[in-house]
């Protein structure tokens, strides 16, 4: 009587300790077949065009008293190889190249440690109705993610506002301040609308985020807006990013649309792309259909043009990486693109 009694406390007290964390994995693998077309010419089967291709573990632990502890591993994978090439990952080795986190949440705020999406990119490039990937993805940022980094963001329960301070080690020999990087970005998101503001440097030097090395002549800064408004029947969005490397400066903007439609949802974005200082201009024009399966699977289709003035020579997103090859595009030559997959979540 006394064993089974001992017994049922021990498993009482795992139960217990077992609600206070769960450890989840989680992923995405989106495939389709597609055509691209400029100078030459590519058709074949696509990865990553409704959204990233993945695979990670998350987990939360409660410390008691409002306190929660977390970690975050995710990794690309490209379903169409098999392979783990993807955030920076050459591959074919698969690396969390995406996301490597440990946090501490509660009250005030959230601090996390490791590489994660830079401040300036992982709210203003939300607005991007195309989810940054695929060949309709809006192609104004640089800086997408960092590695030794810190940062913190406020507490969901600001009434609306929010805020994320972000800084990235340089880990330069001799001079840490190369390589380092700074990010912050702030707004609103309440209801229907939703407004965020955003700045990020990276000083002049080499970053290495362990699988490849970029190395900055001179300090690159870029400043971003980004707003949606939804109406119900249709969602606009907008981004402004602006970007500024020695005497070279870029201005990018978005306008873009999500609507209803069946079981699914139509997007349509038109971005312009101008680098002052080289006469180079281009604008891109998307439209796609989102057709929800379930929850969790969907079936998409999207179609891309990209016009490029004078010495402009600029690509549909991510084509040497969805295709494994390149198409040429010489200056002032437009590209059309199209692609149809499937995405499912898991």
């Amino acid at each position: 009587m006394k064993k089974s009694l001992l017994a049922l406390a021990v498993l009482a007290a795992s139960g217990a300790a077992m609600a206070q964390s769960s450890v989840t994995m989680f992923g995405v693998v989106d495939v389709g077949v597609g055509h691209v077309s400029a100078s030459n010419k590519v058709s074949g089967v696509t990865q990553s065009g409704n959204s990233s291709s993945r695979l990670g573990f998350r987990g939360v632990e409660d410390l008691g008293g409002g306190l929660k502890a977390g970690f975050w591993l995710e990794g690309a994978i490209s379903p169409d190889t098999g392979t783990g090439a993807g955030a920076n990952n050459a591959g074919p080795g698969f690396a969390f190249a995406r996301r490597s986190t440990v946090s501490l949440a509660g009250n005030f705020g959230e601090v996390r440690l490791g590489r994660e999406l830079a401040a300036g990119y992982d709210k203003p490039s939300s607005y991007d109705p195309f989810g940054q990937v695929g060949l309709a993805a809006f192609q104004g940022f640089s800086i997408v993610r960092i590695s030794n980094g810190v940062s913190y963001r406020t507490a969901p329960n600001l009434g609306g506002f929010f805020a994320t301070v972000h800084y990235g080690f340089g880990e330069n020999a001799g001079n840490n301040s190369a390589g380092r990087y700074i990010g912050l970005a702030g707004g609103y998101e309440n209801g229907p609308l939703s407004v965020t503001l955003a700045a990020d440097q990276i000083k002049a030097g080499s970053v290495n985020n362990g699988y490849a090395t970029t190395v900055y002549a001179d300090d690159l800064k870029t400043w971003s807006l980004g707003a949606s408004y939804d109406l119900g029947i249709v969602k606009p969005s907008f981004i402004y990013h602006n970007e500024k490397s020695g005497g070279v400066k870029q201005d990018n903007f978005m306008l873009a649309a999500t609507a209803p439609l069946g079981p699914g949802k139509l997007v349509a974005s038109w971005a312009h792309y101008k680098t002052k200082g080289i006469d180079a201009k281009s604008n891109g024009l998307a439209v796609g259909y989102v057709y929800d399966l379930s929850k969790r699977t969907v079936v998409y289709g999207t179609y891309a043009h990209m016009s490029n003035k004078n010495n402009a020579a600029r690509n549909l997103n991510g084509v040497s990486g969805s295709f494994n090859t390149n198409v040429t595009v010489a200056p002032g030559k437009n590209v059309n693109g199209y692609q149809v997959g499937i995405r499912h979540n898991f």
